[in-house]
């Protein structure tokens, strides 16, 4: 079992937190360790560091950009909830529709949404290609590489060239030069190193990037 206490690296980095968000943080360890040991979500190593690999990971989106009351955010191949829970959990006021292609991890998302009794989230079995609606941020972990996300972008994000109104918002690690210069020219961008928030050794090579 994940103890209680492992989500202390969350207030570590997020000292404001109410205590009803760092409830819900709380939460979110036990939740997933029950649906891994029925769905093989996330693997055993990552879930011994859930907080660090998959929470804390999400939130260095919160540290780069403020998603502001009234935003509508599309979480793009979200998995198990990815980095769309704990972003909602951190801003209550913004909107955020998850979608993912795979029925059983909808399901999964599905469930936490309600346990944690999340209002301002929704979450669909969806291709993003399929959606109608306009979004003012895309965010999403690592589902492909940048030039083919940003194809099934196309049409979703309110039209500007502002970086503070938001944009794509996109969690990679490793290598990111070719992908960042196969992006699209009409694209701006921007890269931030995780570890200008984050001093664990995980965040190494992780970034933040940013397409608007």
């Amino acid at each position: 079992m994940i103890l209680k206490m492992n989500c202390d690296i969350i207030k570590k980095y997020f000292p404001d937190l109410t205590e009803a968000q760092m409830a819900q943080y709380e939460q979110l360890a036990p939740l997933y360790e029950d649906w891994n040991s029925k769905i093989n979500l996330i693997s055993r190593k990552d879930m011994d560091s859930f907080y660090e690999h998959h929470v804390l990971h999400s939130l260095a989106i919160a540290k780069y950009f403020e998603l502001l009351p009234g935003m509508k955010v599309l979480d793009i191949g979200t998995g198990g909830g990815f980095p769309g829970i704990p972003l909602a959990i951190m801003f209550p006021q913004t909107k955020f529709l998850l979608v993912d292609s795979i029925g059983k991890k909808i399901k999964v998302v599905q469930d936490v949404i309600e346990r944690l009794d999340l209002q301002n989230v929704t979450a669909i079995q969806e291709r993003a290609e399929n959606l109608k609606e306009k979004f003012d941020v895309i965010v999403s972990r690592a589902v492909t590489q940048l030039p083919d996300f940003v194809k099934w972008c196309n049409n979703k994000l309110r039209v500007t060239n502002d970086i503070e109104a938001g944009g794509i918002l996109y969690l990679k690690g490793g290598d990111i030069e070719e992908e960042l210069r196969n992006v699209p020219k009409n694209w701006k961008r921007k890269s931030t190193s995780i570890t200008k928030w984050y001093a664990e050794p995980y965040f190494v090579e992780k970034y933040v990037i940013h397409l608007f």
